[in-house]
């Protein structure tokens, strides 16, 4: 999938406990390569059928020149391994934890906190996490975080439990709604972004390629059964890392007054939360100049 990155990004990889995980970082012209102390800043994309590291890919460039840029694929998705399990929130947790001890020095003892950027569910296992390992993080930049379970208000699922579950049928559940082009753009322009004209041809082969890996469907269907949910109200009471929250207003499935309501629970640490106008959960394809803009105030405070 290295086709729908920019030009002088390349593929490379790091071996966790549930097989390789990919990751995007420059390699070459047009980008000058960071200083190998540069700060760490990892970009995680979000769950959902066709999911991968694209998500990112019209806003990590801006910081290219002056960070260490690192874009995963997380395991389950893109061109990451895809093993044949019933995936479950602790799986992300340990493979995440392991890219980010490999990535950011902690082999060497010259370890140096990650700046996370992440969204939806992603992003709420990112804070998760950090609340589990603080020692990785200098701070956290989350786009619509939900662990779609929050305050026991069920967001994510849209298809009964027992239809998801029968054997076949939710196999072709995902080959109908995840691997077809009409299918895809239709869930992009109804349910991730705001203006469906900002859909662009470019995101549907990226989101379709990245579905019709071998096996993606077993990450995508623990998803949408619901598999990967939890309260993260319940973490964010313990969190500790320096957080900005942003909002798409336009949302689905993940409200933005639910999202404010649990941010609310820990002013100390998550220090800003921002609505944004016209916007759904993908900001960083919908509307990338905004979120670059965001997230370069956002470094510069840290």
């Amino acid at each position: 999938m290295l086709q729908f990155h920019p030009p002088g990004m390349g593929q490379q990889s790091i071996e966790t406990s549930l097989g390789k995980m990919v990751y995007y970082a420059p390699v070459g012209a047009p980008w000058m390569l960071p200083l190998p102390n540069a700060q760490p800043l990892v970009f995680l994309h979000n769950f959902g059928g066709g999911a991968s590291a694209y998500e990112w890919s019209k806003v990590y460039p801006a910081f290219l020149e002056t960070h260490r840029v690192m874009v995963p694929d997380l395991i389950g998705w893109g061109e990451s391994a895809h093993p044949v399990r019933d995936y479950r929130v602790e799986d992300y947790l340990v493979t995440l934890t392991e890219f980010l001890e490999k990535t950011c020095g902690f082999a060497t003892k010259v370890f140096c906190p990650a700046i996370v950027v992440a969204s939806s569910l992603t992003g709420a296992i990112a804070l998760r996490l950090a609340v589990q390992r603080p020692d990785l993080f200098k701070a956290l930049f989350l786009v619509c975080p939900s662990g779609f379970a929050d305050l026991g208000q069920d967001a994510g699922r849209r298809l009964p439990l027992q239809v998801i579950g029968l054997p076949l049928l939710d196999q072709l559940i995902y080959g109908i709604g995840a691997m077809n082009e009409i299918a895809v753009r239709s869930f992009l322009e109804r349910f991730l972004f705001a203006n469906p004209n900002r859909v662009s041809p470019e995101m549907v082969a990226a989101y379709l390629e990245s579905a019709k890996q071998p096996n993606a469907q077993y990450a995508a269907l623990a998803f949408l059964r619901g598999d990967l949910y939890f309260d993260l109200a319940t973490y964010v009471l313990q969190l500790t890392t320096p957080t900005t929250i942003l909002w798409g207003e336009n949302a689905q499935f993940i409200n933005a007054d639910l999202g404010q309501r649990i941010a609310s629970l820990n002013p100390t640490y998550i220090q800003a939360f921002m609505k944004l106008p016209n916007s759904g959960v993908l900001l960083s394809l919908e509307q990338p100049a905004i979120a670059i803009g965001l997230l370069q105030q956002f470094l510069s405070q840290h």
